[in-house]
């Protein structure tokens, strides 16, 4: 944060995350320090993401993670099923395609509306902030400081910082501590879809080429090897992305996922006697 503005401003170092919501580009200014500046490009701007940033990546990919898990199950247990009734290339081929067209599509579909709905509660928030800050001002920066006191700050100084900030850009800064939202970095239903779909159809092709290049004596099992090594990957990185314990998350979806092929394999070999 730059010291050249009042004197008080250099003891409000914690409040940084306050102005990410009007520094655009994901970039603060910086305190003197003593450590020798970086080598490169004389002038140029280093951005670093914040909480907010790396928060929306890290969501963005379990999204993936997730996508692409489905997409591997659903498309393995349809293709190993199939094969479990027939050892004909052309039906296990027509299956895995239609279901890899259908869950891509499904998975867009659902993701769309989802965060269609959630762009909508955002924007009606952000329009009832806009008519608040215009109707009570005095009212909503009173609010505002109380936010800043309830966080450590003096009364003093919370009024200072959240005047500041208010005559900077009052929507940013109200929004996004009342409402933790960034007025530019709303939620893209478009992306959403297209990223769930495409992270479906990466994950259901790893069954399809595995079930469908193997001569038949040996395609279900390579297949189950190939799926239950994708589900560990899948599991591994989804727990590390979240935090918690990559062995049990593994342990836990390639169990799931082997029951599942059990069951649907053994239902095709059934359904395929019989109607046979």
């Amino acid at each position: 944060m730059s010291h050249g503005g009042r004197a008080t401003e250099g003891s409000l170092g914690f409040l940084e995350p306050s102005r990410s919501a009007w520094q655009r580009g994901g970039v603060s200014e910086a305190a003197p320090s003593s450590d020798p500046p970086d080598a490169g490009v004389p002038g140029e701007v280093h951005a670093e993401p914040h909480g907010g940033e790396l928060s929306q990546r890290l969501n963005w990919l379990r999204a993936g993670v997730l996508g692409a898990n489905d997409g591997i199950v659903s498309t393995a247990g349809l293709v190993v099923g199939v094969a479990g009734a027939t050892v004909e290339r052309a039906p296990i081929a027509t299956a895995g395609v239609a279901g890899l067209v259908a869950g891509a599509v499904s998975m867009a579909l659902g993701e769309y509306v989802s965060v269609s709905s959630q762009r909508d509660s955002e924007r009606a928030q952000l329009a009832r902030e806009r008519r608040e800050l215009s109707e009570t001002p005095d009212e909503e920066l009173e609010e505002l400081t109380e936010l800043y006191e309830a966080k450590g700050l003096s009364p003093a100084t919370a009024r200072q910082v959240a005047r500041e900030l208010t005559e900077h850009d009052a929507l940013a800064a109200h929004v996004e501590a009342e409402l933790h939202l960034d007025p530019e970095e709303l939620t893209s239903p478009g992306r959403a879809a297209a990223a769930s779909a495409v992270s479906f159809v990466l994950g259901a092709l790893l069954p399809l080429v595995a079930v469908l290049v193997p001569p038949p004596s040996v395609r279900v099992p390579v297949t189950v090897v190939v799926v239950l090594a994708a589900l560990g990957l899948a599991g591994w990185a989804g727990a590390r992305l979240g935090g918690a314990s990559p062995r049990r998350a593994v342990l836990r979806v390639m169990v799931g996922g082997a029951l599942g092929l059990a069951a649907t394999y053994g239902i095709g070999w059934l359904v395929g006697g019989a109607v046979g």
